[in-house]
This record gives C-alpha cells, sequence and structure tokens, in this order.
C-alpha cells in the first residue's frame, strides 16, 4: 500500500518517495510490527485460553495456567503491516489468507478442551500446504535451481505442487513440534526467516548477484524478503514476553501459521533444499520425530528406539540440559550450520 501510495504524491512531498525504497519498507515494516507485538500482546493476553499441560512432556506443569495461543495476537498484526508494506500483488494476498487459515485452525485447537486428533489436524494442514503451493506458481511452469547442477530447471506445476505441498506440510508439523521450550520454535524460526529474507531480497531478488551465483532471477524476490522480515519483527516482539521464564505462549496458532510461511519462503527462494540450510536445527528437534513415529505407527519399523522426541524433550530428560541449555545451544547449532550449508549450496554448483 505505501508503495504505491508513494508513486502518487512523491511529486507533492517529496521525502515520501522514500516509501518507495524496498529498504526502508523492509526496515519500516520489521520495526512496525515488532512495536505492535510487543505492545499489543500483553494487552490481551488475559483473553486467551489457558495452557493445560501436555501428557509426556517435560516440565509441561510449569506451563500449566499461562496464557497461550498467542498466534492470534501477532499473526493478524503480521498480516495488516504486510498489506501496507509489502507491494500489493493478489499471489501475497492469497498467501495471507492461507495463513489466517492456519492460524485460525491453531487457535481452534487450542481452545479445544481435549485438542484436535493428529488425523484431522494433518489433513486440513495437507489442505492448506496444496493452495498454498498453487498460489505460489499459478498453476504456471515454475523455474526451480538445485544444489550441484549448474543450470536451472524448469518444472510442470503439478511437480512443482506435489514437492512444495511435501515440503510445507512438513514444515508446518515440525515448527509445531519445536514449541516446547520457552523461547525454541519462535527463535530457531526467527532466524530461519530471516536467512530466507536475506536471500530473497539480496540473492534471487536482486538480478545482478542472482546472475553472478547462477540462481534464477525473481521479480517478486525482494517483495517476499519484506513480508519475511515482517514476521521476523512479530516474532522479536512476541519472544520479548516468551524469553524463559515465558509470560505467554504463541500455541498451534502461532506454530503453524509461521511454519506455513517458512515453507512457503523457502519454495519462493526456488529451491526446496533450503529448507534443511534455514531450518536445520527445527528439522532434527521436530521432522525426525515425525518420521520416527509414522514407520512405527504405518509400517511397524522402529528407529531411534533410544532418543526421545522431539529432540528438546530428550535433551532435557535425558542429559539433564536446563530449557536455557536447550535454546541457546539449539541456536548455536543452526547458526554455526546454517552459513555452512548455505555457501556450499550457493557455490558448488
Amino acid at each position: 500500500m505505501l508503495y504505491h501510495l508513494a508513486e502518487y504524491i512523491a511529486d507533492i512531498a517529496g521525502p515520501l518517495r522514500l516509501l518507495a525504497s524496498y529498504i526502508v519498507l523492509a526496515g519500516l515494516g520489521t520495526a512496525l510490527s515488532a512495536s505492535l507485538t510487543w505492545w499489543v500482546l500483553p494487552k490481551l493476553w488475559h483473553f486467551l485460553p489457558t495452557d493445560k499441560g501436555r501428557e509426556y512432556a517435560i516440565d509441561s506443569e510449569r506451563s500449566i495456567g499461562k496464557p497461550m495461543s498467542a498466534g492470534i495476537v501477532f499473526i493478524p498484526i503480521f498480516i495488516i503491516v504486510s498489506l501496507l508494506v509489502v507491494p500489493f500483488d493478489w499471489k501475497f494476498v492469497g498467501i495471507l489468507i492461507c495463513v489466517v487459515l492456519a492460524m485460525l485452525v491453531g487457535f481452534l485447537d487450542d481452545k479445544s478442551a481435549t485438542g484436535w486428533s493428529e488425523y484431522r489436524l494433518g489433513a486440513i494442514d495437507l489442505v492448506i500446504a496444496i493452495l498454498a503451493s498453487v498460489i505460489i506458481c499459478e498453476l504456471q511452469p515454475f523455474v526451480i535451481w538445485l544444489p550441484v547442477f549448474k543450470d536451472s530447471i524448469v518444472v510442470s506445476p503439478w511437480v512443482f505442487v506435489a514437492v512444495s505441498t511435501v515440503l510445507i506440510w512438513t514444515s508446518i508439523n515440525a515448527t509445531n513440534c519445536t514449541d516446547g521450550v520457552d523461547g525454541l520454535s519462535a527463535s530457531l524460526s526467527s532466524m530461519a526467516i530471516l536467512f530466507l529474507g536475506g536471500i530473497l531480497y539480496g540473492i534471487v531478488g536482486h538480478a545482478d548477484i542472482s546472475r553472478y551465483l547462477l540462481v534464477p532471477h525473481y521479480v517478486r524476490g525482494a517483495d517476499w524478503g519484506i513480508m519475511a522480515f515482517v514476521l521476523v519483527g512479530c516474532l522479536t516482539g512476541y519472544l520479548w514476553h516468551n524469553s524463559y521464564p515465558s509470560a505467554v505462549m504463541m500455541g498451534d496458532s502461532g506454530s503453524r501459521p509461521i511454519g506455513l510461511m517458512l515453507g512457503v519462503l523457502v519454495m519462493a527462494c526456488g529451491n526446496p533444499f533450503l529448507i534443511i540450510v534455514v531450518a536445520f536445527m527445527v528439522l532434527v528437534n521436530g521432522a525426525t520425530g515425525m518420521i520416527k513415529v509414522a514407520l512405527l505407527r504405518f509400517l511397524k519399523i522402529g528407529i531411534f528406539r533410544q532418543i526421545r522426541y522431539p529432540l528438546h524433550d530428550h535433551v532435557r530428560h535425558n542429559m539433564g540440559w536446563s530449557n536455557t541449555q536447550v535454546l541457546v545451544r539449539f541456536m548455536l547449532l543452526q547458526a554455526v550450520v546454517t552459513p555452512i550449508l548455505l555457501v556450499l549450496l550457493l557455490k558448488i554448483r
């Protein structure tokens, strides 16, 4: 909205032409979403459902009675600020609708006395992932880039939708599984989304740099990058109140749309392997447990029998790590692994 407004009023008020600058919009969006989330959340969290504890989770009794489902507060802020600072495109509106759906499903699950079944949530996540995938590629051939291969590859929309759906569905559920230690899910997700924002803004969204690195240039790449930075701002404002010991928890209404956006931004970058690069610890912590359960439940194959999942529960229960140690060490691992894998992904092609 502001980008298009600047085109009309820049001649009247010269300084307002800065609103057509992507870096100004990115900075403004990040600061605005962080400030609003930090300010609004404490004023509304007493209206939120309270945590009832989770079976088998370590130290879950400490969270009983805390307000949860903070996503129902900061996700609308993300949507409003995105509409304000991201140059308008119907594709982004469609993705934001998917984000709203993921938020509402998560909130209804948080609010439910017994919680929704895994199969019900999984089926709804699948529908949302398919819808988001269709919106990203618009059912048109999509140019992607892969590790090792030097040249870009054009894939059919059906191949793109199939791969994207699996990735986004996995991202939603892995992020949800990571939400079990104060600040962990939001911290790891914000790191991943910050890296993705940088890639979208400064690499695939930049014609010269993308040409130098032999990756496809996406005209809307920088626009996706601004949206990523806005979400990082919301997570920053939320983390102010969620740092240990937390005053509020995001719940499924926060973790599911965050996971959705993580997967969407990866596919907007054009390389599905980026999910491993930017969200390494999210996948190790959450997705490996999903694989373990799926193999045991459907194929009767037992793996990782000595490891408790999510992994943050294993290191707390079996290795005696405190919540703070889990948070800091998982963040350090992701902070070290991501740049190394990113360099390998970009240069060994």
